[in-house]
């Protein structure tokens, strides 16, 4: 290393004469001090690259000047050097940072040959500190970033336990790395609905894209997150950890219900004022938990609204178990619902689990509960009321937490009046009704609803279809739909195979459909009457080619309430 700035330490003026003649013959640019002073005003003017410094130096000592050095970040390699050779100093200056310790008188060769090492040393703790430079600094290009992305960006191990998260994080969900924890408490206040993400991640080891989750901020405000997970793997391949990005898309998701003018809840869809109604229930029972039941004609959506209490509520993260109790054989149906024990009865050669169990911590959604025997009626009244559940054959309690929502197309009243359902479980589980109106009486919803389907048929399918033609939408809106929306649904899937052109027409629809004949005119009941919109009058006016009177018998009312109406709200 030619050109090396050196500095000799020594009171001695022979010895720094004689090194310094050494050294210079060598190339390297020497500068000497006699004292403590001297010395310290050179380092501070110069960045040298060796230093031999004397254990003694007149009436201070070396090694308190080696303390001081290596305090203001001397870097460079010191070597002591003593006539008088002591194990305490020796060791001192080690302990100090010194880089060697050498014994005067000191040969010429010895003197190179130390210089050299001191050097080399010296390169490599430049190269070595230089890098270290390199990765802090890059090191902290990537913390800015991190901490400078709107998303939430937080890293788990397998156990959910935080590595690193970024500001971020703690704005949006109260993580962060410096208080290390469970990501996902059982008590804490957002439910944990990434929770179960997360776990699919990890049990698939698999990313996981855009997944729209609903949960609660550190201040307890409803919020609607976009979820993406990427595992971290080991080298054999399986996951140690994942980074899960979150973004905040609750503004986005209230402009667009805004926009949709709340058209739809989750997968049930109407504009009509009892679905309204039926809305405004579901959000009022979003962060309620309590015996819900699902009351209206078959084929209405009463699972669909089972389906939305849960996925709009805090257990969401939890199971949503389905359970129809008309198609289970009495003898099965106590099984199915609370499990049993191997030998319980004939054909039990294990233990299984029954729905309440596989729906802890979730929902359980019992339809056509109105055909359940009485003494299945006792059992039920009992674990609702008691949170525990009893195995078949085991008289062992379990407890279980869980959310019972119900549903019937019967009339649960009449049935206790006829002493065929226990009036206690009736009030029991009726907390909540929400009841469903069939079709006909939300006829203004047909249209919404042919859209839907119409755009999911068109995917599912791949048919370029567009919509449907006047005609069938004339049909549509004077069929009386006995099986309601879910006869709409196989119609549509119908037409959708049978259909040949752009539009579906009459002659792609079911025959009984297609067939069917209207009578003087399709009667809406008083409240719709009386909430007739602008839109339903164009429609009616669009579909009956512009003819009031008809569009007056379509609509269900009076020529006079249909021109009152186009009065008020200025249609010509």
């Amino acid at each position: 290393m030619k050109n090396a700035r050196i500095l000799i330490i020594d009171d001695d003026e022979h010895v720094r004469k004689t090194f310094t003649e050494i050294l210079s013959r060598e190339g390297f640019v020497v500068k000497t001090a006699s004292d403590c002073e001297t010395a310290l005003s050179l380092v501070e003017e110069t960045p040298f690259d060796f230093i031999l410094l004397d254990i003694v130096l007149g009436e201070h000592s070396g090694i308190d000047l080696l303390r001081e050095l290596k305090l203001k970040g001397v870097y460079a390699p010191i070597i002591m050097i003593t006539g008088r050779p002591d194990l305490e100093n020796a060791s001192a200056s080690l302990r100090y940072g010194a880089f060697d310790y050498i014994v005067k008188p000191i040969r010429s060769e010895t003197l190179l040959r130390v210089t050299k090492n001191a050097l080399q040393h010296k390169v490599l703790q430049d190269e070595k500190r230089f890098l270290e430079q390199e990765k802090e600094r890059y090191r902290m290009h990537l913390e800015c970033i991190f901490n400078s992305v709107e998303e939430a960006i937080i890293m788990v191990d397998t156990e959910l336990r935080v590595i690193e998260a970024n500001h971020a994080a703690s704005r949006l969900c109260g993580i962060s790395s410096e208080n290390p924890r469970s990501l996902i408490e059982p008590a804490s206040a957002c439910g944990g609905a990434c929770r179960q993400v997360l776990a699919d991640a990890f049990a698939k080891n698999v990313g996981i894209n855009e997944y729209r989750i609903e949960c609660k901020g550190p201040d307890g405000t409803d919020r609607a997150i976009v979820m993406s997970v990427s595992p971290i793997r080991a080298v054999d391949g399986l996951p140690s950890g994942a980074v899960m990005v979150l973004r905040d898309v609750t503004r986005i998701m209230t402009l667009e219900r805004e926009l949709k003018g709340r058209h739809q809840y989750h997968n049930i869809i109407g504009k009509s004022p009892r679905m309204q109604e039926v809305f405004r229930l579901l959000e009022n029972l979003r962060d309620i938990e309590t015996t819900v039941l699902v009351t209206g004609k078959s084929g209405t959506g009463k699972e669909l609204v089972a389906r939305a209490i849960h996925y709009g509520g805090a257990r969401s993260s939890g199971p949503f178990i389905a359970v129809n109790c008309s198609a289970l054989a009495e003898n099965l149906l106590e099984s199915e619902l609370f499990g049993h024990v191997k030998g319980a009865f004939t054909g039990a050669i294990r233990d299984k689990a029954g729905r309440f169990e596989l729906a802890h911590n979730g929902t359980l959604f019992l339809d056509e509960i109105g055909d359940i025997p009485p003494h299945i009626q006792l059992k039920l009244l009992r674990v609702l009321e008691t949170k525990q559940i009893e195995r078949v054959g085991d008289a062992t309690p379990i407890q279980v937490d869980v959310q019972v929502i119900t549903a019937t197309n019967r009339d649960l009243k009449d049935l206790v009046h006829r002493g065929l359902f226990r009036e206690d479980l009736y009030y029991r589980l009726k907390v909540v009704e929400v009841h469903l109106p069939a079709l006909t009486e939300r006829r203004e919803d047909i249209p919404l609803l042919v859209d839907h389907f119409l755009a999911l048929f068109r995917e599912r399918f791949r048919k370029d279809i567009s919509g449907v033609s006047q005609e069938t939408m004339h049909l549509f809106m004077e069929y009386p739909w006995p099986g309601n929306v879910r006869e709409l649904v196989h119609c549509m899937e119908h037409a959708f195979v049978m259909c040949r052109s752009h539009v579906i027409d009459t002659r792609d629809l079911p025959p009984e459909i297609r067939t069917f004949r209207s009578g003087p005119g399709v009667q809406l009941d008083a409240a719709s009457r009386s909430h007739l919109e602008r839109d339903d009058i164009l429609n009616a006016l669009k579909t009956c080619g512009g003819n009031r009177a008809r569009a007056a018998r379509h609509l269900g009312v009076s020529r006079q309430t249909l021109y009152r109406k186009m009065k008020e709200f200025g249609i010509p």
